[in-house]
């Protein structure tokens, strides 16, 4: 069966709707100054996107304690939140939700859904679906020792699922971070719109979730990976579109900058990357809801990453370059998508990495 890549008149509602929060929630100059704060993470945004609209848990079934949509409309708030660079704990919810998903663990989803507990995992960031999952903490009789590093969001998590291995395999836990024996050390960032840091465990207790870690964060991870992509596809919207405003009105020499034709190839070139780049990543978004047989996902999930990542870069540079003087400076807010943009870049694989994966999935010589 084909791939589906137009969006339907649900997904424009909810396009629309989550529009108009972070239009009138998430000014770009109110994200400028958060990022200079103490509380980079906008949590009362947050707890809007989730209770009021359901964004936290779109992807889980109903009888999970989700909303019963799923990846495709999930991929939408991910352009939308991608377009603001919201400062929210959207990545780390979804890979949360998608691995209780995967484990039928429903307890937590209620919670997290409605944004009163902020969830994540504790892998590494640039930890790929396809790639080994090393596992820093050991567990016995239920209590977890050892540490993950480069956990997203982890900051302003309430809850974090974390695998840990013990006598009988790696299972997953989760564990309270208000437990006494967890410590988090955040990490300076590239993107100060979403951070992460070093997860330190010493005896904290832990749930068992599932028993075989494994599989359900192999699906967790590719159903994250399938959402960056979408995000990644609004971040670069916006710097097209922010950039097309601009030269319109920048003058030069007597005439608008857009009006000289090396400054009209440099965006078309980029209008055709962003629409190839929609395109793969609605096939990915449409692959994961329609939960194609494994490999067609997961070839789906890394075409969109091993595209999509790059062009996100592309875009941002090309939005910082044309802004010329005033890109450059601290006030505007174009840094904010470069940071994103790159932090993004190494998010779940690299880009040469998912092209890897892309080989093996269809069988081409190295």
């Amino acid at each position: 069966m084909s791939a589906d890549l137009l969006y339907t008149e649900v997904e424009e509602d909810l396009r629309a709707a989550v529009r108009r929060v972070l239009r009138d929630r998430c000014e770009i100059g109110s994200v400028l100054a958060r990022c200079e704060s103490g509380e980079p993470y906008d949590l009362a945004l947050w707890r809007t996107l989730a209770g009021e609209l359901g964004v936290a848990a779109l992807a889980v079934p109903e009888e999970s304690g989700g909303s019963g949509a799923g990846v495709r409309e999930l991929a939408v708030v991910a352009e939308e939140l991608g377009r603001a660079v919201a400062p929210v704990p959207f990545l780390g919810t979804a890979l949360a939700t998608a691995a209780l998903d995967a484990a039928g663990a429903t307890g937590p989803v209620p919670d997290i859904a409605s944004g009163a507990r902020v969830a994540t995992v504790a892998v590494g960031l640039t930890t790929a679906p396809s790639a080994p999952l090393p596992s820093g903490v050991r567990v016995e009789g239920g209590k977890l020792t050892g540490s993950v590093t480069a956990v997203v969001d982890l900051e302003v998590a309430d809850l974090v699922l974390v695998p840990a291995t013990g006598p009988d395999g790696t299972g997953l836990y989760a564990v309270d971070t208000s437990d006494p024996g967890v410590a988090r050390n955040p990490v300076t960032p590239l993107d100060l719109t979403r951070r992460f840091g070093t997860l330190e465990l010493s005896g904290a207790r832990g749930e068992l979730i599932a028993a075989d870690a494994e599989p359900v964060l192999r699906r967790a991870l590719l159903t994250a990976a399938g959402v960056l992509a979408a995000e990644q596809v609004g971040l670069a919207q916006h710097c097209l579109d922010s950039t097309v405003d601009y030269v319109r009105t920048r003058h030069q020499f007597g005439r608008a900058i857009g009006s000289f034709q090396a400054v009209k190839h440099r965006l078309a070139d980029l209008w055709s990357g962003v629409s190839t780049a929609r395109a793969t990543s609605r096939a990915a978004a449409d692959a994961l809801t329609r939960e194609e047989p494994d490999g067609e996902t997961e070839l789906s999930v890394a075409l969109a990453q091993a595209y999509c990542s790059d062009l996100a870069v592309l875009a941002a540079e090309e939005s910082l370059q044309l802004h010329g003087g005033i890109g450059m400076t601290w006030e505007h807010p174009v840094h904010l998508y470069l940071g994103r943009a790159k932090s993004a870049q190494l998010t779940f694989g690299t880009a040469d990495r998912h092209r890897a994966r892309i080989a093996e999935l269809a069988d081409l010589p190295a």
